[in-house]
Parts: structure tokens; C-alpha cells; sequence
């Protein structure tokens, strides 16, 4: 965690150990990796689940809040796995989990830095899944659709500029868009349960949905490819 000093009900479980760890400070990384292992004598699984939505008019952006979205979901993911990778490689076993989203596959207005971000961890993670099958670990990526969670709070850094007068009928269709979406998300532990599915099935499965509109959505853009942006449009009135 970021801010480990602020847990309460991690600490008090049984051979759970939580450190700092903030994907976009090397040091932090390479310490809760070597305490990890200090602990539990290795590491077996490390999923990547870091990560924020950067949303709004890319005009509205500043090349550090650019920055800042690949930062933590992208580079923090490469920074962490590469941490591990040594520890996994060891034993010829284990598993990097790769948590993207819907939105790694299909991108939705205003949305041209989170979803640069996750169509990068799909295409990260499906290399990955080649180089790394014939040292024995897999590569697995999790693709949740709208899950209850924080995500439009403390999650979401939406950039907007009114003075921009040409993007406003989009942000506001967009804005209320968020809101229905998320009165049908799926609870965290649907996204948990898929987690936990791909690291114990023992296949070499490399794509996981989490959440009945992910499935759907997906489904649509398998059978449809591009002729899916038509839908997206239609659907922020565009």
C-alpha cells in the first residue's frame, strides 16, 4: 500500500504482511519485494492492480498529469514485474497478473489517456505471455467491466477546461454516462473470484472477463471489430 500506517484490518490477519509499496518509486518497489521474500521465502503470484482513470479533453491535460497516467499504469507495471520476474524465474513457476480493462479493448470518449494505458497492458501482457511460457510462468490479463469500487472518486482525475466550449456537450454526456454505468457495476469480489480462477486453473489461458458487462461488451467487439466504434457513438449521442 501506499499508505500502510492507515490500515487497520490487513494488519490484524494471520501471515499477511503489508509494506509500502507506490509503483511509481523504484526504492518503494525493490524494498516490499525484498521483504516479501524475506518473510514468505519467495513470491508466487504478483498482480499488478496499481492504477488510475485519467478521463476528460486531452487539451485539458498538462504534460505532467500526461505523465502521471503512464507513470503509474504503465511504467509501475513494468517496474514491479520486472522486480519479480528474477524470484519467478528462479523456480521455473508462478504467475503475473495483469488487471486491465474493458477499456484495454474498447475505448469510450474523453478517454484517449486511460485507454492508451490499458491498450498498452494488453499488448505488454499478450508479449509477455510468449517470452515468459518457456520459463514455466504465465501471463494472465483480468478485464473487469464496471466494478463497484472508488473508481470515480479518489480513482478518477477528470481534466476538463470550460473555457473550451467545442468538447462541453461531450463531457457532460460522457460525465452522466459514468453514473448509469456504475449503478449496475459488479462488486470488487467478482474481479477477486476471476483472480483467483486464473492463477488455479492450470491453463494457459491468457484473457479473463470480470463482470457480466464485460462479457457482453467484449463479446460485442469480437463479433463486431470496429464497426463497434458505430455503437459507442450511438451510445454518447455523438
Amino acid at each position: 500500500m501506499r499508505n500502510p500506517h492507515t490500515e487497520q484490518e490487513l494488519t490484524s490477519l494471520d501471515n499477511v504482511l503489508v509494506t509500502r509499496l507506490d509503483v511509481t518509486d523504484q526504492t518503494s518497489i525493490d524494498d516490499a519485494v525484498a521483504s516479501t521474500v524475506a518473510k514468505f521465502g519467495g513470491i508466487d503470484v504478483l498482480v499488478n492492480n496499481a492504477g488510475y482513470g485519467a478521463y476528460g479533453p486531452l487539451e485539458a491535460f498538462t504534460t505532467s498529469r500526461i505523465r502521471k497516467q503512464f507513470d503509474t499504469n504503465v511504467i509501475g507495471l513494468l517496474a514491479t514485474t520486472q522486480a519479480v520476474l528474477p524470484h519467478l524465474r528462479a523456480n521455473r513457476s508462478g504467475s503475473v497478473v495483469n488487471i486491465s480493462s474493458i477499456g484495454g479493448r474498447v475505448a469510450f470518449p474523453l478517454g484517449s489517456l486511460y485507454h492508451g494505458t490499458k491498450f498498452a497492458v494488453e499488448g505488454i501482457s499478450e508479449s509477455l505471455h510468449y517470452e515468459l511460457a518457456p520459463l514455466g510462468i504465465k501471463v494472465k490479463i483480468v478485464e473487469p467491466g464496471a466494478i463497484a469500487t472508488d473508481f470515480t472518486g479518489r480513482s478518477l482525475d477528470f481534466a476538463n477546461d470550460e473555457s473550451l466550449t467545442d468538447y462541453q456537450p461531450t463531457v457532460r454526456k460522457v460525465y452522466a454516462g459514468f453514473e448509469k454505468v456504475l449503478t449496475t457495476a459488479a462488486p470488487p469480489a467478482a474481479v477477486a473470484d476471476v483472480i483467483v480462477t486464473a492463477v488455479t486453473d492450470g491453463t494457459d489461458q491468457l484473457r479473463y472477463t470480470a463482470g457480466d458487462d464485460a462479457k457482453a461488451a467484449l463479446s460485442s467487439r469480437a463479433t463486431t471489430d470496429d464497426t463497434v466504434i458505430a455503437g459507442v457513438k450511438a451510445q454518447f449521442t455523438l
